[in-house]
């Protein structure tokens, strides 16, 4: 099995998120005092939610891909069928804000947006590789998924 395959575009992604996922987990570690949110409970109940929806959107998306992208099939069910892009869009939205409220730091808002951002941006290349390798069926596919632009 080609590793790349499976990675898509979360190589080029991870490599522009990282370093400032890196230096704002540093920066909160030396300065906590300038990411505290102050949420309290409800911060807590909130991320808890976030983080109860977000896993198993993100697990069961990331069980699809090992399993169909091996053998070239069109993933078009589960998380597929509701974004186009369902383990980046449910990290960035939902996994990563989720723990930053129950962490109390508003970072994990900042890292999901830059996540999100550079995403979208490197979503193009493996949008236009799927247009070649599933002519037509992606289309098709992409006017039936619930929220495209997500």
């Amino acid at each position: 099995m080609n590793i790349k395959i499976l990675i898509g575009a979360g190589d080029k992604i991870m490599g522009f998120s990282l370093p400032f996922a890196l230096a704002g987990i540093v920066l909160n570690v030396l300065y906590p005092v300038w990411f505290t949110m102050n949420t309290g409970v409800t911060g807590i109940i909130i991320g808890a939610i976030m983080l109860v929806l977000g896993i198993p959107f993100w697990l069961i998306s990331v069980v699809q891909m090992i399993k169909h992208v091996p053998k070239n099939q069109l993933i078009t069910q589960g998380p597929f069928r509701l974004v186009l892009h369902p383990i980046y869009t449910s990290v960035a939205l939902l996994v990563i804000p989720g723990i930053s409220l129950v962490l109390d730091t508003w970072l994990g808002f900042a890292i999901g947006a830059i996540l999100y951002i550079v995403s979208r941006i490197f979503r193009i290349q493996e949008e236009k590789k799927l247009n070649v390798m599933f002519p037509g069926a992606y289309q098709d596919y992409r006017s039936k998924v619930f929220i495209p632009w997500l």
